[in-house]
């Protein structure tokens, strides 16, 4: 065992240590300012740790929200691709008896689609960051309309 750890060291032998002490891996709000506490850190370093964590929790499951729509309008586009194509292939096959004018169409579609696939399985960069936030404007956009239109149609019982 070593005498002296760097600062990142203490935090991955105390972030393992946690982990394996509760069975529940939750700890309740008392507890975080308990272990706080032992830990030597201030009320106002735990408060401005934990405002830090949520601003990034937060984002990191707005990110899961973004990923699993470009995951789910990528699957609509492979699903769509799969029924017009296989329908251009049947009436090619039926018409000509050949397969003449569909492959082309098939081929083409198909590189489209790759990309498309490239860029949404791409997680990181400038496209998606770009991606991100204008999906992200969306969200605000549409949530924020959504509120109005939630006060204006439906107005409190109190105000009339």
């Amino acid at each position: 065992m070593a005498d002296y750890y760097a600062q990142e060291d203490v935090q991955q032998i105390l972030h393992l240590a946690i982990a394996r002490k509760t069975d529940k891996g939750e700890f309740s709000r008392s507890q975080l300012v308990e272990m706080a506490n032992e830990l030597g850190i201030s009320s106002d370093r735990l408060a401005e740790a934990e405002h830090e964590w949520l601003a990034h929790h937060g984002e990191f499951k707005e990110r899961q929200a973004f990923d699993t729509f470009r995951s789910t309008r990528l699957k609509n586009n492979v699903i769509r691709y799969a029924i017009v194509n296989s329908f251009l292939v049947l009436l090619n096959l039926a018409t000509a008896h050949a397969l003449t004018w569909s492959l082309p169409i098939v081929f083409l579609w198909g590189l489209f689609l790759a990309l498309k696939v490239w860029r949404t399985y791409e997680l990181k960069g400038e496209d998606y960051e770009k991606a991100f936030a204008s999906w992200r404007l969306k969200q605000q956009i549409g949530n924020s309309i959504n509120t109005t239109l939630t006060k204006w149609l439906k107005p409190q019982e109190g105000s009339v």
